[in-house]
C-alpha cells in the first residue's frame, strides 16, 4: 500500500491518539497489508492526491456476522466534508456483502472523544454498554453497536 506512510502521518498527527494507540493502529494496517482479506481490513479515502481518511475493521472472533470497527480517522483539513461518512458507508456495504449483521465500536468516554461519539450516534451506533474505569480510573469503555440492514 503506497498510502502506508501517509496513514502513519495521519494517525500520528490526529492529536487524539496516544503513542501506544498509534502503534496499535499501525500494527493493524501492517496486518491488513500482510494478509489481504484477513482479520484486519483497511479502506482509504483519497482526495486531491492526499489521504483524506481511513477506516480499519475486522470480524469479531467467535461470532457469526459481527464485526469490529477498530479505527477511523480523517485528515484535519478534510473534516466536515463527508469523508468519515463515506468510509463508514463503504465499510457497511462491504460488511453486508460479507454477511455482516452487527458492527461494534469500543471507545473511551473522555470528552476528547465527544465528536466521535456524536458521529457514531448520527450514523446509527447507539451506546449499548459502558464499563466503568476500564482504561484507567475515571476513563470508561463505551461500546456502541449498529445492526446492519439485511
Amino acid at each position: 500500500m503506497s498510502d502506508r506512510s501517509a496513514l502513519e502521518e495521519l494517525i500520528a498527527r490526529d492529536g487524539l491518539f496516544t503513542p501506544d494507540e498509534v502503534a496499535v493502529a499501525l500494527e493493524l494496517i501492517d496486518a491488513s497489508l500482510a494478509a489481504p482479506g484477513g482479520d484486519y481490513r483497511v479502506l482509504v479515502a483519497d482526495l486531491a492526491d492526499r489521504v483524506a481518511g481511513y477506516v480499519c475493521f475486522g470480524p469479531t472472533p467467535m461470532t457469526e456476522g459481527t464485526w469490529d470497527l477498530y479505527w477511523i480517522a480523517t485528515h484535519p483539513a478534510m473534516r466536515g466534508h463527508g469523508v468519515a461518512t463515506a468510509l463508514v458507508d463503504a465499510m457497511e456495504s462491504a460488511l453486508r456483502d460479507a454477511g455482516g449483521r452487527l458492527v461494534r465500536v469500543e471507545t473511551s468516554h473522555q470528552e476528547a472523544y465527544g465528536s466521535a461519539h456524536r458521529f457514531y450516534q448520527r450514523h446509527g451506533f447507539p451506546e449499548v454498554a459502558r464499563l466503568r474505569d476500564f482504561y484507567k480510573p475515571g476513563d470508561d469503555l463505551v461500546i456502541m453497536m449498529k445492526r446492519l440492514p439485511a
